[in-house]
């Protein structure tokens, strides 16, 4: 097996990390400054979070009383975790909470999105 082949086998092994977000305390100046440092996508924005689309992930900038800092794993089956529930952009998910506290989301795109 070439270099790119075990590459190739390993990528489909391996889970994707979707995103990353971190809590912000003003949506449009986080917008702002990640936008006018980095190159990057803007994908959605509202009041209490923003999605900015990078080459190899996404980061979320999200408001404390709204959304808990996480990162996001993709995942074929959310509902093995639990209870799935439905982002507003179609997403489903499910957050689990890891030893150390943390939160992870595991997620699944639309079908047709």
């Amino acid at each position: 097996m070439n270099r790119e082949e075990g590459h190739q086998e390993l990528a489909k092994r391996l889970d994707r990390i979707h995103h990353v977000a971190v809590e912000v305390l003003d949506v449009d100046a986080a917008v702002a400054w990640y936008r006018e440092r980095f190159t990057c996508d803007l994908a959605y924005r509202d009041a209490t979070w923003a999605l900015l689309r990078f080459e190899n992930a996404s980061l979320a900038l999200v408001t404390r009383d709204e959304h808990a800092g996480h990162f996001g794993i993709e995942g074929p089956d959310p509902e093995r975790y639990g209870v799935v529930r439905v982002h507003r952009d179609g997403v489903r998910y499910v957050y689990l909470t890891d030893p150390g506290g943390n939160v992870v989301e595991v997620a699944k795109e639309p079908e047709n999105g």
